[in-house]
């Protein structure tokens, strides 16, 4: 079993950055892959990005590609979401997630998930 914890969220203003952190505790931590997604008030929860346990396979929407880096620390058992030039439409409540079944964008596929941060970003 893994629980996740992530922070890292806060009020940034349009242009701007924010870097996630997501710690996962448990002994095999390091081999599941991981995975972004977010809410926003009003809408259904989406994909963000996804990373496997070893960090060769990453995929992102369309929507953050070229602008949010995943990246994961096995020694520290903590994936990261680098968030740059942030856009008002990036405002969510973000969640990371874990399942052993491999790098997904769907959250059916994912066993743990994190608290959620709130990620704001102002105009």
């Amino acid at each position: 079993q893994v629980q996740l914890v992530d922070t890292g969220g806060g009020l940034v203003q349009a242009g701007g950055s924010l870097r996630l952190s997501c710690a996962a505790s448990g002994r095999t931590a390091s081999s599941y892959a991981m995975g972004w997604f977010r809410q926003a008030p009003g809408k259904e929860r989406e994909f963000v990005a996804t990373i496997n346990s070893s960090g060769a396979r990453i995929y992102y929407a369309d929507s953050v590609k070229g602008r949010f880096t995943i990246s994961r620390d096995n020694a520290k058992n903590t994936v990261y979401l680098q968030m740059n030039n942030l856009k008002p439409e990036d405002t969510a409540v973000y969640y990371c997630a874990a399942n052993l079944r491999g790098a997904s964008y769907s959250e059916v596929l994912y066993d743990y998930w994190g608290q959620g941060t709130q990620v704001t970003v102002s105009s």
